[in-house]
């Protein structure tokens, strides 16, 4: 189509008919930010038993109702070693953080409200039954649902599933996504760059995105401006059975932007090429069999943005994450904007927030989408939506905080 696509209708294509991937199992070591195919149910009752959530003794609380009193310490709980005995009428427990209750008690005395002498402990305050004790089943119980199939696993969820008692894990198949660089002006970082050459910085930011959502980046390298080239790397990425091809840059109709004859000739079928949005307008995206093809824009903050509004979408959909569309919060802005034009912009922004706690985006000055250093300042993306009248500083707005480790 020759026209301008809206974001929403360009992602919401994208992602149609896109499937999550096949599961695989994978040690609890190997699971961080991967997402859970099944939902992970708890194999046992956590704590197990009424315990003891500090130092102390367990008593029966009918003894200990006033005091001074006596009681005659009859035995010794710790964490994974339980009193066996019972707590009799007149009797005490020495116990720890963690230890199973013994039979008969049902509260636990503090060990500095107690004076131990000898055989026998002397409670200096009273004590109500269930004080500082942990009932059995407090945090979860056997069978119940704990973590939802979708769910992407953080360090506190692999903490819970380890709880659960778990130690593999059934999670979607990491996407493979095939990275490929082009443009003869691109010189490698690190290396001694031509006269007319600038250091290529989008391919690794982008295999940062892909990495931080859990996919597998695969660096094609830099296609130099020659179709055949151009075409070799993308037939690698069908021989390696890339679940997405990302190329970056010639994703224009100049001379020199040969991207979109080389997919056609590789029996890519594009959808389409051209966005309502700034930065980020000569994007494409199609198809090939299963693999998705995104071409992105060479400008890396127009790489970086589309990434955000396309690629990371389509990563969390593949993996089978329950929530894949980017999410905007309400603000307001912390200085005038212009009236906008017939696309979607996507402003980079500092983030504070006012009295009231209302979060504030302020636009950078210069939006210019060749700068690298103000995206990297920018702590959010301030959404200007198409034709959008003047606004002045404290009216509101809409915010797109950008993801890690963007």
């Amino acid at each position: 189509m020759s026209g301008l696509l809206p974001v929403a209708e360009a992602r919401a294509r994208i992602l149609s008919g896109l499937a999550t991937l096949p599961a695989e199992r994978v040690g609890l070591g190997e699971a961080l930010g991967r997402t859970l195919a099944v939902p992970l149910k708890a194999v046992r009752t956590q704590p197990p038993w009424d315990c003891s959530a500090m130092d102390g003794y367990a008593v029966r609380s009918v003894d200990v109702q006033s005091a001074p009193v006596r009681l005659r310490v009859v035995g010794e709980a710790a964490a994974g070693k339980a009193f066996a005995g019972e707590v009799g009428s007149g009797q005490a427990a020495r116990i720890f953080t963690g230890a199973p209750l013994p039979r008969g008690a049902d509260a636990v005395l503090l060990q500095e409200n107690a004076d131990r002498e000898g055989d026998e402990v002397v409670v200096r305050e009273p004590v109500q039954a269930g004080r500082h004790v942990r009932r059995a089943g407090l945090d979860f119980s056997a069978g119940e649902t704990l973590l939802p199939a979708g769910r992407r696993l953080g360090a506190r969820d692999l903490g819970l599933a380890a709880a659960l008692g778990h130690g593999v894990l059934d999670v979607s198949r990491r996407p493979r996504v095939a990275i490929l660089a082009t443009g003869d002006e691109l010189a490698l970082p690190g290396k001694e760059a031509g006269p007319d050459q600038i250091f290529a910085s989008n391919s690794f930011a982008i295999a940062a995105a892909v990495a931080g959502e859990g996919g597998l980046p695969l660096d094609l390298g830099i296609a130099p401006d020659e179709p055949a080239a151009i075409r070799a790397a993308i037939e690698r990425a069908i021989s390696e059975k890339a679940d997405i091809l990302v190329t970056l840059g010639g994703a224009s109709v100049g001379d020199h932007d040969l991207v979109r004859p080389a997919l056609e000739a590789c029996g890519v079928t594009l959808d389409f090429w051209k966005i309502a949005m700034r930065p980020g307008k000569p994007m494409m995206a199609g198809r090939r069999g299963e693999m998705v093809a995104l071409g992105l824009p060479g400008n890396p903050v127009s790489a970086l943005v589309c990434s955000v509004l396309f690629l990371i979408p389509a990563l969390r959909r593949l993996a089978g994450c329950s929530d894949v569309t980017p999410k905007t919060r309400r603000g307001r802005l912390g200085r005038d904007m212009p009236a906008n034009d017939h696309r979607e912009d996507y402003v980079r922004a500092a983030l504070s927030h006012d009295a009231d706690g209302v979060p504030v985006a302020t636009a950078f000055p210069r939006q210019d989408s060749s700068m690298l250093r103000a995206l990297s300042e920018a702590e959010c993306l301030l959404v200007r939506p198409a034709n959008a009248v003047a606004a002045r500083a404290g009216d509101p707005c809409d915010i797109l905080l950008l993801p890690p480790p963007l």
